[in-house]
């Protein structure tokens, strides 16, 4: 912790380490960071029980968060993936790869002004917000089924490709199969109702969200 902080002050980011989770959320109730790197092997609290907490809390749900962790299998990186972190860097890292994946991260996640919103009939998504209503009932989805369906209302039409629509889901360097893609486009339709019916199958190829978008 101590090495990464130092790294980051010496390249112009202001950051700050925390030993426990207690002591994270303390300063996190005073100030809202840019992005959150996190481990998994905590004292007090698993890593994954600290990114969901994050994730269900409207102040900090849209935080970008990097999980820095030593647990390297492809079921560690799925399961924190899932569970909504932006990116996923096993230790031991470089300095330099740990920079230009902030970068990734930061410039993916840019926030978007919170008017923003997409419709689609009865569908509604603010991106920024994280919000999504199917007949003005709000509509719970997890990280990357609301991700799939952002990058569905804002390219409508467009037939994007599993392998497409888990780089910029996911990001380039997740090694997982397309199959989770299909897992989580059908739980999202289940979700979407009605509506769900707007993300076409194109056979052999992928998926097109065929709903006329308008955005606000």
């Amino acid at each position: 912790r101590d090495f990464v902080l130092y790294a980051l002050n010496s390249q112009s980011f202001e950051a700050q380490g925390f030993e426990r989770p207690s002591q994270f959320y303390a300063a996190l109730e005073k100030q809202k960071p840019d992005l959150i790197l996190l481990d998994l092997m905590l004292p007090e609290e698993d890593g994954l029980s600290i990114l969901k907490r994050i994730r269900q809390h409207s102040a900090t749900r849209t935080i970008p968060v990097i999980i820095l962790s030593a647990r390297d299998t492809e079921f560690d990186k799925v399961m924190g993936l899932d569970a909504g972190a932006d990116d996923y860097l096993p230790k031991p890292f470089g300095m330099l790869e740990l920079f230009s994946r902030i970068r990734a991260v930061l410039r993916r996640t840019a926030q978007t002004p919170s008017q923003e919103v997409y419709r689609a009939g009865s569908l509604q998504v603010w991106p920024a917000r994280r919000k999504v209503l199917v007949e003005d009932h709000e509509i719970a989805l997890t990280p990357k089924e609301f991700e799939i369906l952002c990058l569905f209302m804002t390219n409508p039409g467009l037939v994007l490709s599993r392998g497409q629509i888990q780089d910029r889901v996911w990001g380039m360097e997740y090694l997982g199969e397309t199959r989770t893609v299909d897992v989580h486009i059908r739980t999202l339709r289940q979700k979407l109702g009605a509506c769900g019916e707007y993300i076409e199958t194109v056979r052999g190829v992928g998926y097109r969200f065929q709903g006329s978008t308008k955005k606000s």
